[in-house]
Order: C-alpha cells, then sequence, then structure tokens
C-alpha cells in the first residue's frame, strides 16, 4: 500500500482545519436558521459534506468561512423547503439555545423571534453581519450579492425589527436609525 502524500493530503488536511475553526459558528447558524437541533446538526453535516466535494472549486480569493457560511445557508434554505421540515414545531425555549443563557432575557428571546419573522435576505443579511461578526464585504460574498444590496437589506431589516419590536412604531416620532 502506498504511503498517503500528494494533493489528497493536502486538501484533507486543510478540510479538517477548516471543520475544527469553523464547527461551532456554522453549527450556530444553522440553528438560529432551521429553529431546530437535529435539523441544524443535520444541516451542518451536509454543509462540511458539500464542502469537502467542492474543495477544488475553492477560491483562495474569498475567506473559508465566508465560503462555508454560503454553503451553509443554501443547505438551511433547502431543508426549510423540504416537506418535513415544513412540519415540524419550530418553536425554541432558552434551554435549546445553542449558547449557554444566563437568567432568561426576554428581550433577546423577542429579538430572536422577532428575526425569524424577517423575509429570508433581510434575515440572512443580519445573522451573517450581527451574529457572525462578518464585514459587509464577506456578507456580500456569502449571500452573492453586491456590498450595497447589503447594507440596503440590513436598513431594511432593523426598520421591519423597529417595527416588530414596538408597541406602537409611529408613536414614538422619529425613530432614530443606529
Amino acid at each position: 500500500m502506498a504511503a498517503a502524500t500528494g494533493p489528497d493530503v493536502s486538501r484533507d488536511e486543510a478540510f479538517t482545519r477548516m471543520v475544527a475553526q469553523y464547527q461551532g459558528a456554522i453549527g450556530r447558524m444553522c440553528f438560529l436558521y432551521l429553529r431546530d437541533r437535529t435539523a441544524a446538526e443535520d444541516a451542518l453535516q451536509e454543509t462540511f459534506l458539500k464542502a469537502y466535494k467542492r474543495m477544488g472549486t475553492f477560491r483562495a480569493d474569498s475567506q473559508a468561512r465566508t465560503w462555508l457560511m454560503s454553503i451553509a445557508i443554501n443547505t438551511c434554505r433547502d431543508m426549510n423547503r423540504s416537506a418535513w421540515l415544513r412540519h415540524t414545531e419550530k418553536r425554541v425555549t432558552p434551554e435549546e439555545l445553542p449558547i449557554p443563557a444566563d437568567p432568561v432575557d426576554e428581550d433577546a428571546l423577542a429579538l430572536a423571534e422577532a428575526i425569524r419573522r424577517l423575509p429570508g435576505k433581510l434575515r440572512d443579511a443580519i445573522l451573517l453581519y450581527y451574529y457572525q461578526d462578518m464585514t459587509i464585504k464577506e456578507v456580500a460574498e456569502a449571500l452573492h450579492a453586491a456590498p450595497s444590496t447589503i447594507l440596503k437589506r440590513l436598513n431594511q431589516a432593523k426598520d421591519m425589527l423597529r417595527e416588530l419590536l414596538c408597541d406602537e412604531p409611529s408613536a414614538k416620532g422619529g425613530v432614530t436609525h443606529g
């Protein structure tokens, strides 16, 4: 049996490093997107399976995290469209959140629910920019959109979130944008 050398070893090592570095972030993104721990685990595995198969198409001009987030979002979208997931319970209790929480923060839960209610393109931009700490450029690459489009989506999402979270948005007078 020949020793394992050549391009596959380098590819496998690079893939192993990517999994170790990004599985937590990708898993959280999948959970936030799908709101189901089992489905998120499936999406995480599917994301890395697709990434491994596509390692030869990975362009070094984009970051691995951006590339993986793009694959993960598309995988989650596909799963959301599947008949099985549409019929499962999607409410999440604080105990199911992937990050340990101190006492239940009602404002944080309300914000998470409002984000879930956003249209897909706006939700994707919010999740990547604020929850994954990606730059506008990285979000644009991951979502295959122009940076100006991402800025517009973020502003639209913030406006919608204000409306969803405020009892009477018009009664507050001018709302400042931040």
